[in-house]
């Protein structure tokens, strides 16, 4: 049987079909011969870590592919905090943030230029101007991150619950900051909504007469004199990924809100970076990952390069990086076929147009599972299309962290209770009966 799972996370990795392509998805048309072994191998179907036709971010499937509920997420704010490193208190709201263009028309701010290009020293010194801000309710903190972008900290009584200011499209006016209708904590939300937003107001008043924009109007390139905020966050109490499921999770990955999330849930976490040849860098995962598992029962190797491509909004580039991976599989291939201690599983956390307005869509992504004792079914190809006939079926959210269990033998027979919690692990780390 086997006793470890190793899941290779292809991130973004389903697509749409495309006229450039046939008629086909950029998976169909790359030329796959090492996921197409994985296929051959095993036991396949369609994973969607939501809805069918709900378009998830990348930490919200994450999450529900690990096998917790909504009701625990925390934010992806709080999650970039945690994997930069930043001090996280719970009472803390914490919110991405980038800088861009904006254009004033009458009383409203319109999003001009959502990604403006600017220099290292450009970002530095448009970052001391709106650092932090006093308000009667609270103070804001900007925390810069990677380029334009940052995270912002708002304290005092406040809550995650507020809309996002980000439009996400070029041309339309910024969203106002307010509270859910729903929020949990009314007044906490009122506040967050107040502080943030008359945060916004300043910040757009002092990058607009900052003197960064007075070089750059008359160079001909646009303003830098707003901020966007996003998905607000807030820590919330958890239980840890080893206690729930019975397994020490190491996760491997090269961004922060992956960082984050394996912090939050008290995973081991091990920082890797990408560079422009993303078989390549698969390849030395999938080798790391092999050695961490005489440590470790599961292991994420993730890999950001699919969804970065489709992002470009280019389906030929996603097909081309696809096959990079294929490729980089292809040299580690072997132990992840034949290795009769190893569950492998491949999927991705969802799909990601490379066309068309939405950042990720709602369509389900193939999955493998290759190990002793898989039921291997007649598909050979791994992709959306032929991977939906397999003897897999559909699978949804937290049935893929129950499928894993599974097949590692480990799953508990329902009813049974050999701890005080009705973990869904056998054997559960129950306590010893003795005579007193």
């Amino acid at each position: 049987m086997a006793r470890k799972c190793i899941l290779i996370l292809l991130d973004g990795l389903g697509d749409r079909s495309y006229r450039r392509l046939g008629g086909r998805t950029p998976l169909q048309a790359a030329d796959t011969p090492n996921l197409d072994r994985l296929a051959a191998a095993g036991a396949n179907g369609l994973y969607h870590a939501g809805t069918i036709g709900q378009a998830l971010p990348s930490e919200n499937a994450h999450f529900s592919m690990f096998g917790y509920d909504m009701a625990d997420f925390p934010g992806r704010g709080v999650l970039e905090a945690l994997g930069a490193g930043l001090e996280c208190p719970p009472e803390a709201v914490f919110l991405l943030s980038h800088f861009v263009s904006l254009k004033q028309v009458g009383q409203t701010l319109v999003l001009e230029q959502n990604k403006p290009e600017m220099t290292a020293k450009e970002i530095a010194a448009l970052t001391d101007c709106i650092r932090t801000f006093e308000h009667p309710d609270g103070t804001v903190t900007f925390h810069p991150m990677n380029g334009i972008r940052g995270i912002l900290r708002l304290d005092g009584r406040v809550s995650p619950q507020i809309t996002d200011s980000d439009p996400f499209a070029d041309g339309k006016p910024l969203v106002s900051v307010l509270p859910w209708r729903t929020a949990a904590d009314r007044e906490a939300a009122e506040n967050a909504a107040r502080i943030l937003r008359a945060y916004l107001i300043r910040a757009y008043e002092k990058l607009a007469r900052h003197e960064v924009n007075k070089k750059r109007r008359p160079a001909g390139q646009m303003p830098v004199n707003g901020l966007v905020t996003q998905r607000a966050g807030q820590l919330k109490t958890v239980v840890p990924f080893r206690k729930k499921y019975g397994l020490r999770g190491l996760i491997m990955a090269s961004g922060p809100v992956y960082w984050g999330l394996g912090s939050y849930l008290e995973m081991a976490v091990k920082k890797v970076k990408d560079s422009r040849d993303p078989g390549a860098d698969l390849a030395e995962r999938l080798n790391t990952a092999r050695a961490e598992s005489a440590e470790y029962d599961f292991v994420h190797v993730h890999t950001k390069a699919p969804d970065e491509a489709a992002h470009t909004k280019d389906p030929v580039r996603k097909k081309d990086v696809i096959e990079s991976l294929d490729a980089g599989l292809g040299l580690s291939l072997e132990p992840f076929l034949n290795d009769p201690d190893l569950l492998t599983v491949v999927t991705a956390d969802h799909s990601t147009p490379s066309a068309g307005p939405l950042v990720h869509s709602g369509e389900s992504v193939p999955l493998a599972m290759v190990g002793p004792g898989i039921r291997q079914d007649g598909v050979k190809r791994f992709d959306e299309v032929s991977a939906a006939p397999g003897a897999l079926g559909m699978i949804r959210g937290r049935e893929l962290m129950l499928l894993i269990l599974n097949h590692l033998d480990r799953a508990k027979l329902a009813g049974i209770m050999d701890t005080p919690e009705d973990q869904p692990y056998w054997p559960g780390d129950y306590e010893p009966f003795t005579i007193d």
